[in-house]
């Protein structure tokens, strides 16, 4: 699989910050056959904030109706998708940082089979500029 940068849709949501919360979204996700690209939730002003970046936002956005969910979206942010090895990531922070683009969160991790993975933000008034960039697909 080669190196690359998607651009993506995001939702968000906020929700309790108690156990069971997530999972409660995620089991929903699963009976409604969602697939996602990314999932974070973290504590945010007491409560917590679930971030979803499906692979078919009209079926996630479909999934949320049928819940009852007060999700707010879309927003744009990135998918990269690259060969684990040291300092993968640093390129696409340094393109940005050249552009003076500022990088507003990210979220790393190893995949496995020698892959890793980010999810990018930038803010919104920069996506165009970010893409180009990038050079998403």
């Amino acid at each position: 699989m080669s190196n690359s940068v998607h651009l993506a849709q995001y939702y968000k949501m906020k929700v309790p910050h108690k156990a069971g919360q997530g999972i409660k979204r995620l089991e929903h996700l699963k009976k409604s056959k969602v697939n996602l690209l990314a999932f974070l939730a973290f504590p945010k002003n007491g409560k917590a904030q679930i971030d979803f970046v499906p692979v078919d936002p009209a079926k996630f956005t479909a999934a949320a109706e049928q819940a009852k969910w007060n999700i707010k979206g879309p927003k744009a942010c990135f998918i990269i998708d690259e060969k684990d090895q040291v300092g993968a990531f640093a390129p696409h922070a340094a393109k940005l940082a050249k552009a003076k683009i500022n990088i507003r969160a990210t979220a790393a991790v190893r995949g496995g089979a020698g892959r890793c993975g980010a999810v990018l933000w930038v803010n919104q008034k920069d996506v165009k500029k970010a893409a180009k960039t990038l050079g998403t697909k």
